[in-house]
């Protein structure tokens, strides 16, 4: 294996673990506050399932980079 591709592969690696790992952290975020606003008006609650949602496309986007790195190298 070249040195080129195994930086390749390890930046695709933190591509989707550095933004699964901030998405966790926001999905925490906005599911506790989606909790505790729910707790005091019942009609927050949709409202807050959108804010979680939004968290998760930084997944996408770290896993649209993964693939952009993997194809520059020729790995897919």
């Amino acid at each position: 294996m070249e040195i080129t591709t195994a930086i390749a592969l390890i930046g695709a690696g933190l591509a989707v673990g550095g933004a699964g790992l901030g998405s966790g952290i926001g999905m925490g975020e906005a599911g506790e506050g989606t909790v505790h606003g729910t707790s005091e008006n019942s009609r927050f609650f949709g409202k807050g399932l959108v804010f979680a949602t939004i968290t998760m496309t930084q997944v996408i986007y770290g896993l649209i980079i993964a693939i952009l790195i993997l194809r520059g190298t020729g790995l897919i």
